[in-house]
C-alpha cells in the first residue's frame, strides 16, 4: 500500500514538472492568440455597426424616398381604348386535394376587382382524390356561370408538383395575351383591391 502511494506521488510530481515545463511555452501563446482573435472580432463588429449607422443616416437624409423614386399613380380610364387600356392579368391558383380551402381561394380570386374582360382566373388542379377534383371543377363551373373568365386545368402527371403545374399552365394559348401573372397559393385569399394596388406600380415602373 505504501509502495502504491509512493508511486502515485512520484507520478503526480512528474506530471506537475512536465505541466510546468509546457505551460509557459504552449498554453500562454494559445491564450494570447485566443484573446487577440476575440479583440479582432470585437473591433470588426464595432466597425460594421458604425459603417451601417453611417449608411443608414446618409440614405435617410440624402436618399430618395420610395414615393419619389417610383410612380404610384393609379391607372386612368381611356375613352377611346376602353378596358383595353388595362393590362391583361392571369391569376394562377395551384391546387392539390385542397378540400378545406378550395372554395375560399377560388372565391377570393374571382372576387378581385379588375375589368372582367381583362382578367383570367386559372385553377390548376393536381388533385388525386376524384371527389375533391370533381368539387373543384364544379366550383369553377359555378363561377363561370356568373360570367367570370375562369379556366379549370388538369394534367396527366404531377411532374414538378405545384411549380410544374404553374409552368404547364403558362403553355395554354390564351395565356399569350396576358401582360402580368399573379400567383396565389390555395390557402391565401387576396384582398379585392390587390390588383389595383400592384399592377399600376408594375406598369409605371418597368
Amino acid at each position: 500500500m505504501d509502495r502504491f502511494s509512493s508511486n502515485r506521488d512520484d507520478f503526480t510530481e512528474q506530471f506537475s514538472l512536465i505541466w510546468d515545463q509546457i505551460k509557459a511555452p504552449l498554453i500562454v501563446p494559445l491564450l494570447k492568440i485566443a484573446v487577440f482573435l476575440c479583440l479582432t472580432m470585437s473591433v470588426m463588429l464595432f466597425i460594421e455597426r458604425v459603417y451601417m449607422a453611417i449608411v443608414i443616416t446618409l440614405v435617410k437624409f440624402f436618399g430618395k424616398k420610395p414615393e419619389k423614386r417610383y410612380k404610384w399613380d393609379p391607372l386612368k380610364d381611356d375613352l377611346e381604348l376602353g378596358n383595353s387600356a388595362y393590362p391583361m392579368v392571369l391569376v394562377q391558383i395551384p391546387m392539390y386535394n385542397e378540400k378545406e380551402v378550395y372554395q375560399l381561394s377560388i372565391g377570393a380570386a374571382c372576387g378581385l376587382s379588375w375589368p372582367s374582360d381583362r382578367i383570367i382566373i386559372q385553377v390548376l388542379d393536381d388533385s388525386t382524390d376524384p371527389i375533391i377534383k370533381n368539387l373543384v371543377e364544379m366550383e369553377c363551373q359555378r363561377w363561370a356561370s356568373k360570367g367570370i373568365n375562369i379556366k379549370y386545368e388538369i394534367r396527366d402527371n404531377r411532374n414538378g408538383y405545384k411549380s410544374g403545374a404553374l409552368k404547364q399552365g403558362l403553355k395554354h394559348s390564351y395565356v399569350k395575351e396576358c401582360d402580368f401573372v399573379a400567383i396565389f397559393d390555395a390557402d391565401f385569399q387576396p384582398e379585392p383591391d390587390f390588383l389595383w394596388r400592384t399592377v399600376p406600380f408594375l406598369v409605371h415602373n418597368p
